[in-house]
């Protein structure tokens, strides 16, 4: 539904037009300064001036990663209303496996993350979960591994040794019930 709704929304295709005759970094730069006036006229002030009046210090620092969470597909076994991504059986996008490597080769060069969060959809479906998991299980510094999982998943064909292969590779898994 809201693949066709974008299809005959007027707005988005003007949006998409201009992407593409602008380019990504060119159509950011114009929607950063439209938005700042927009702002501006309402009278909100930027982020620096906000923190100033709240009384907080200019010079915040930026910490080191500990948690790197990725998303890897939108296709899940069950259409849950409260899905913020609006995950389903009738989503096809899913990590593939080369962006899958690049993920890990920036967990691999990054030792403050010590946390795997992997979310999806329903990510043990997607078939680059396990070898995400078994590949950050070889990394020293990654200490934990999270599976953010709707439990049924397990009763899908396939996946039968899912359970196995969660405890043999010391997987937390954080579940929700699927509504």
């Amino acid at each position: 539904d809201t693949l066709k709704s974008m299809e005959n929304d007027q707005d988005f295709q003007e949006v998409a037009r201009r992407l593409k005759q602008l380019g990504t970094k060119q159509m950011a730069k114009e929607e950063r300064k439209k938005r700042r006036r927009a702002l501006d006229e309402l009278g909100v002030p930027d982020f620096w001036s906000f923190l100033e009046n709240k009384g907080v210090e200019k010079h915040l620092s930026r910490a080191e990663p500990q948690v790197l969470q990725l998303n890897i597909g939108l296709y899940c076994n069950q259409a849950c209303s409260h899905c913020h991504v609006e995950s389903s059986p009738k989503r096809t996008e899913m990590m593939d496996r080369k962006t899958a490597d690049r993920c890990l080769h920036v967990l691999r060069n990054s030792p403050s993350i010590h946390t795997l969060d992997i979310t999806g959809g329903a990510p043990e479906l997607n078939e680059n979960f396990r070898y995400l998991v078994v590949e950050a299980r070889k990394i020293g510094h990654v200490k934990e591994i999270i599976d953010r999982c709707n439990l049924t998943v397990i009763t899908e064909p396939g996946q039968e040794d899912l359970v196995s292969f969660l405890a043999e590779n010391e997987v937390r898994v954080v579940a929700s019930l699927p509504c």
